[in-house]
């Protein structure tokens, strides 16, 4: 299995970050903070962190043509291919950060930009191009239109790919990407997914529609997978939080490479969930993002006996 790929169809946008002392409420203005510019959107980032840890990463997707070559030429630093990277008349999408500097909580704003000019046609030429097949892993996010995801989908499921699927945003319609995929929502978007009178019984009922296990992420308390009608806990790893934004496309890269390099599903989901504890703990999407090294790192470091290692820091991801 070394030689699978992880395709994602997924968004690239550039980052505008604000480290706030909190974030605002509704209507109100918070004075102060720090402004950056990174590299963000959700499907280059979940290439990166299927990269960063050895899988074969390819990403579709679209950027302006005139502001965009910044963006691919930090994805191929970090080994993605971004050949078949659509470039479009349009700017590249961009992100608006909020970072809450005590807790690393967030808020998100998105304009689409190129994002929402990704055609079905590009999307169905690149999968049939690259021989799309058994072994390898189609990762999807929401931050596209929903026609090509849809198309990838249909292909994924035709051409026996598997296929993983975070559904963030949220948003109306686009449940029909789901059949057959691995779902990784958040306990937000697992709530807007399935309803169910608390999160296992939601869990059960949404893997039970897709026909696949259901991986939800839930900040500070780790991880819960739902599979073969069974709900297992896997806890989270306690760190020093610095900043919460892009932990859940790390668990999606990292879950999805282990899955390409022919790892079980509870051991891609714990090596997901210690990947993200380590992304936390530095600013930025990528920043923390870690190798494989690292998570084998604090894997033995968690495994070791209660009173053997100095204590950490309280806090994890979400």
């Amino acid at each position: 299995m070394a030689g699978a790929r992880v395709i994602v169809i997924g968004s690239i946008n550039r980052d505008l970050i604000v480290r706030l002392p909190r974030l605002p409420a509704a209507g109100e203005t918070v004075v102060g903070g720090v402004l950056s510019l990174q590299h963000g959107g959700k499907g280059a980032n979940q290439a990166v962190a299927a990269a960063r840890v050895g899988a074969r990463a390819t990403l579709i997707g679209a950027v302006g043509t005139a502001d965009g070559q910044d963006s691919l030429d930090a994805l191929a630093v970090e080994c993605v291919d971004v050949t078949q990277v659509l470039r479009c008349d349009a700017p590249t999408g961009t992100a608006v950060v909020l970072v809450d500097e005590q807790t690393g909580e967030n808020q998100i704003a998105v304009v689409p930009g190129a994002n929402a000019l990704l055609s079905v046609a590009h999307v169905d030429s690149v999968l049939r191009e690259v021989a799309l097949g058994p072994g390898d892993v189609v990762v999807l996010s929401c931050e596209l239109p929903l026609a090509p995801l849809q198309l990838a989908a249909d292909l994924a499921r035709e051409f026996g790919a598997r296929l993983v699927v975070n559904p963030a945003p949220a948003r109306p319609g686009f449940t029909d990407i789901l059949p057959g995929a691995l779902v990784t929502p958040n306990a937000a978007e697992l709530a807007s997914l399935a309803q169910g009178s608390e999160p296992r019984e939601a869990m059960l009922a949404l893997a039970a529609r897709t026909g696949q296990p259901v991986l939800v992420t839930l900040g500070p308390d780790g991880a819960l997978l739902a599979d073969s009608g069974q709900v297992t806990r896997f806890p989270a790893h306690e760190v020093e939080a610095r900043d919460t934004t892009g932990a859940g496309d790390t668990v999606t890269g990292v879950l999805a490479a282990s899955l390409a390099q022919g790892r079980d599903l509870p051991t891609a989901v714990r090596r997901a969930v210690a990947a993200a504890a380590l992304a936390v703990t530095r600013e930025g999407a990528r920043a923390g993002m870690p190798t494989s090294a690292e998570i084998d790192r604090l894997l033995r470091s968690a495994a070791r006996p209660r009173g053997s290692r100095p204590g950490s820091a309280p806090t994890s991801p979400r």
